[in-house]
Formats: structure tokens, C-alpha cells, sequence
């Protein structure tokens, strides 16, 4: 079995933890947070959201996060836009890389943005054409690529189809996106074997949410099958406001753990992370969900 050498997380806690946490972090917390993250070593930080704040209150000072954050050089500082409006935003706040989104089912697209598969595309194009012209690289999220909270489960075929009209619309990566925690490594062995032939594991990332405790297993198939770029949230944040009872991504320093124990190179330090992880356990007033953090608390007190 061969893995890959090195492994890129992209931490997305600043911006898919935030959206379901139910207590407000103010501007500055937010910044003074993803100031800590910059110092671990992370390549990449997902900052925020540019959706209308009606839809995500706890992301309606996108525009303020991103002026506030002290860059570091050689990171890239990302945000998702829903729109030709949101990416204007974006842009003239000056993030690095610009994300879209949407579903791999019918419903959960209905319910996350308000319009059908086929409404949504011509819209994503519009987004992925102007931030292409305007120099910057353009991350795709598909959702629901195992299964859906509403239709249950979602064929590779179907997602392989939606995945095309991505890539061919100019996309330059694509975050798959197992947004209810269900799957086991045999879902995404499945689902690998269909798309990685047709658009490659270099282009291809794996987002996975820790409801059932099998994210780190279906990150693993994904490392035997070659992808070498996964999301992750530090301390396990998150959720999808859209699918109930979906609970937080994987925990970035769960998933570092592995990664370290495996011999996989990734340039993050532990020990930075988890002290990002306390400030942010502080901030919310209540511990994170992470098996690292907890050991951390234990060793700490003696």
C-alpha cells in the first residue's frame, strides 16, 4: 500500500465551524483566532463567508475578518461567495481564492441555497468566470456526495456528472463534501473508483464530518486511494445548518495525529494548533469535541 509523502489540510474551522455555532464571536476573536492558526504552520484557512447575513448571521463581518487578519506569507487565505454580489465583496476585501458551493442532491441544494441543481449552475459560472478573470483560483464544494439528509443515498454517477459540470465551468479544485457523517471506507472507495479516473486525484479533496466517529477511517481509504488534500475544522466545529443532526467536521488535530503517526508529512506543529484550539474553547466558554484537545486539558492539569 502506497501513501502519499505529504498530506495538505486546509482548515475550514473559521468559516464551516463558525456557520452553526450558535454564540456570537465577535470580529476581533474571530481575527485574533485565525492569527493563532497562521502560526501552526497551515497552507491553507478557509476565513469566512461572503452569504447575505440573514442566511448566516455569524458570518456577516466576512469583509471585516479578512481586513483584519494579519497574512502571513504563503498561506492562502480562501472565503466562500454564493454570488456575483458576494464575490464583488470578496474581492474587494482582498481574499486569495474563492469558493462556490452546492449540492449533489436535489433536495439539500433546495435547502441550503434556495434553488434547484439547474439554477444554480448558471449562477457558479458566472462566479467561477469573474474570479478566474480576475486572477484568483477557484475551490469547488460539492455536498452530499454519499448521502443525502432528505433523499438518502446519491449515486457516484450522479456526483461524477455534477463534478464535470464544475470542473468544466473552470474550477481548480474540487472539496468532496460527505456532509452528514454516514459513510464508511467502503462509500468512498466507491465513490473514488468513479471519479478519480475522470478528473484525477490531484484535483480532487475530501471533506468529511464526523457524525458517527468514521471520518478519520474514510480519510485513511481516501490516503490508500491516493487523494492527499482533506478538509478539516480545528476542535471539530461545525456542522451544516441544512442537514440535521450533521455534526462537525473532522478535528484538524485528530486528523494531524494520524497523519504524524503514519510517517505523512504536513508542515503544522501540534502544539500550535492546540493552544488555537483552547483560545477558541475560551472564546465559545465550553470544550471542543477533539480527542486531542481533551488529552491536551487532561496533561495540562496534571
Amino acid at each position: 500500500m502506497k501513501l502519499p509523502e505529504k498530506v495538505i489540510i486546509k482548515e475550514v474551522g473559521p468559516r464551516d465551524g463558525l456557520q452553526n455555532e450558535p454564540h456570537q464571536v465577535s470580529t476581533e476573536n474571530k481575527a485574533a483566532w485565525i492569527d493563532r492558526l497562521s502560526e501552526s504552520g497551515l497552507s491553507y484557512i478557509e476565513v469566512t463567508s461572503f452569504v447575505h447575513p440573514k442566511w448566516i448571521p455569524q458570518l456577516a463581518d466576512a469583509a471585516e475578518v479578512l481586513s483584519s487578519i494579519q497574512r502571513k506569507p504563503g498561506i492562502t487565505y480562501a472565503a466562500l461567495v454564493p454570488n456575483r454580489h458576494g464575490l464583488r465583496r470578496a474581492l474587494d476585501a482582498g481574499v486569495d481564492e474563492v469558493s462556490v458551493f452546492m449540492s449533489a442532491s436535489e433536495s439539500h441544494n433546495k435547502n441550503n441555497i434556495n434553488k434547484s441543481i439547474a439554477e444554480t449552475l448558471p449562477v457558479l459560472k458566472e462566479v467561477v468566470t469573474e474570479a478566474k478573470a480576475s486572477g484568483k483560483t477557484v475551490r469547488g464544494y460539492l455536498s452530499t456526495v454519499i448521502a443525502c439528509p432528505y433523499e438518502g443515498a446519491i449515486s457516484p454517477e450522479q456526483v461524477r456528472e455534477i463534478s464535470a459540470r464544475l470542473f468544466d465551468m473552470g474550477i481548480d479544485e474540487l472539496s468532496l463534501g460527505e456532509t452528514i457523517g454516514v459513510a464508511v471506507p467502503p462509500d468512498v472507495e466507491r465513490l473514488l473508483e468513479v471519479l478519480i479516473p475522470e478528473f484525477s486525484n490531484d484535483r480532487l479533496a475530501m471533506h468529511f464530518h464526523d457524525t458517527r466517529g468514521t471520518a478519520l477511517a474514510n480519510i485513511s481509504k481516501s490516503l490508500e486511494m491516493g487523494i492527499h488534500t482533506f478538509d478539516s475544522s480545528l476542535g471539530g466545529l461545525g456542522g451544516c445548518p441544512y442537514a440535521k443532526g450533521a455534526s462537525g467536521n473532522v478535528a484538524t488535530e485528530d486528523l494531524l495525529y494520524m497523519l504524524q503517526a503514519m510517517g505523512i508529512e504536513t508542515g503544522i506543529q501540534m502544539e500550535r494548533l492546540l493552544e488555537a484550539g483552547e483560545l477558541m474553547e475560551s472564546l465559545l466558554g465550553r470544550s471542543l469535541t477533539s480527542r486531542q484537545l481533551e488529552l491536551y486539558r487532561k496533561a495540562e492539569r496534571g
